[in-house]
């Protein structure tokens, strides 16, 4: 009953008319409607909630899964489209190396003549040549051909 005393959910009659129709209808993700009958079973506003390992057992999910979406319920202000929903990712977790600039220039190395004692560029040639340059960031051989993929450039 620890989250019930650190996180109170209390739910608006609409809100839990809302999640009774997410729940009931089949219409949504799995993970949403179980976040949806997380909420609907941690709700006090309808009287006492059973213990935390209870309501577990009865839905399928583990305390730890309690747990969080009470503190998402509490930490978006009792919103429950935001405590049910997917997060959305602000960025990518890793940027990406290449640019707009670095696309540009990968190209023009590519249309340009392969070095002496080769007939045409390849991806690993090109490989090679883009670490020996300082502005490009050193890409791997995949890499270069996804850009060039994505371009329709074709190394002839």
């Amino acid at each position: 009953m620890g989250s019930q005393k650190k996180r109170p959910v209390r739910l608006t009659a609409q809100d839990r008319e809302e999640l009774v129709r997410v729940t009931t209808t089949g219409v949504r993700g799995a993970s949403m409607i179980m976040r949806a009958r997380v909420l609907l079973a941690l709700d006090i506003s309808v009287g006492d909630v059973d213990s935390k390992e209870v309501i577990a057992a009865r839905l399928g999910v583990s305390g730890e899964t309690l747990r969080l979406v009470a503190k998402r319920f509490a930490e978006t202000g009792g919103d429950v489209h935001a405590t049910i929903a997917r997060k959305k990712r602000d960025l990518p977790p890793v940027p990406s190396p290449v640019t707009g600039e670095v696309e540009a220039r990968l190209i023009a190395m590519a249309c340009s003549q392969p070095p002496q004692g080769y007939t045409r560029w390849s991806l690993r040639l090109l490989e090679k040549h883009v670490a020996l340059v300082e502005d490009i960031p050193d890409l791997d051989h995949s890499t270069i051909g996804r850009v060039l993929k994505k371009r329709n450039c074709a190394l002839i």
